[in-house]
């Protein structure tokens, strides 16, 4: 009924916990597929170990790639009316997996997501793809990450991650929302984000960690899923400029007060795209209060200066 995907490389400490809180969930009609990213440590082997007491795990052996093409692995080889993704580092709570199949089934859902430890909420919300990812890019609630998300497989039959970067999320789960006819939220903790300093995603928490090479692939994947979205959905057009733009003055604004300096070149062109829009950002309706600060502090200040 459901396939459970997971990617490991190099986690030996932690992919064992990751695994048994599958292997542990309330829900048993499961395949786990377990994809090993070319470990050089025994990540490979602990899922081996456990697959040789559990037939319902596969664990498929790859030459190192990146997260996408990991992914597609898993993808390509699983076989569940239902896909969700865990990560390696991170564990499910016991009933993970029926809330989300309940959650799904009796909404008729195509989509269907639970909350994390870091963003709980006991609410409900059933919404069209427009309205999903709408709230998906407020950020309050939930996320890009896929995990904590449970799909038709029909809705990701013609779709597989990006090969050629670092941050798949954020360039694939827009396109797999916006082909729902219904997404079903329910914000309580169903699962765990476990942030430490060698998360792919660490920078997110820790921005002093945001490198040039990072904010490019994200500033990317902003610029065409504002274009991809805009042709799926016009009348919203105006919404998706503004979150790129949003994302744009709080980049200049984190490498401007934490003094990232290797960004620097990339932040004088993020302010030259926002004094360009400003009028149209400041008014736009959605823009907030601090961004607006933020917009007169690091935009307007050296628009005037120049």
């Amino acid at each position: 009924m459901i396939s459970v995907i997971m990617l490991t490389y190099n986690r030996e400490q932690l992919v064992s916990r990751a695994i048994q809180s599958i292997l542990c969930q309330t829900y048993q009609d499961f395949e786990f597929v377990i994809v090993d990213n070319g470990s050089s440590d025994r990540s490979g082997q602990i899922a081996d170990e456990f697959a040789a007491g559990d037939s319902r795990i596969h664990v498929i052996h790859r030459e190192r790639g990146n997260i996408g093409s990991g992914r597609n692995a898993g993808l390509n080889a699983a076989h569940g009316e239902y896909l969700t993704f865990i990560d390696d580092d991170d564990w499910a709570e016991p009933d993970f997996l029926d809330f989300l199949l309940n959650l799904a089934e009796e909404n008729q859902a195509d989509v269907a997501i639970c909350g994390s430890v870091s963003q709980a909420f006991d609410e409900k919300k059933i919404m069209t793809a427009e309205e999903a990812l709408i709230e998906l890019m407020w950020r309050k609630k939930y996320n890009m990450a896929f995990p904590t998300k449970l799909f038709r497989r029909e809705r990701m039959e013609n779709l597989r991650f990006p090969e050629d970067g670092v941050y798949d999320d954020i360039a694939l789960m827009y396109k797999l929302l916006a082909g729902a006819q219904k997404v079903a939220y329910h914000g309580l903790p169903k699962y765990t984000f476990y942030r430490h300093e060698n998360n792919n995603s660490a920078w997110t928490t820790n921005h002093s960690l945001l490198t040039p090479e990072t904010l490019e692939e994200y500033l990317q994947a902003y610029r065409t899923r504002t274009v991809w979205l805009s042709e799926r959905f016009p009348d919203s057009a105006a919404v998706w400029r503004y979150f790129e733009w949003s994302f744009m003055i709080s980049m200049v604004e984190k490498i401007s007060r934490l003094e990232l300096t290797d960004c620097y070149a990339i932040r004088e062109q993020l302010r030259r795209e926002l004094s360009v829009n400003r009028e149209v950002f400041i008014t736009c309706g959605l823009t907030l209060a601090f961004e607006k600060e933020w917009m007169e502090e690091y935009v307007a200040c050296c628009r005037k200066m120049r």
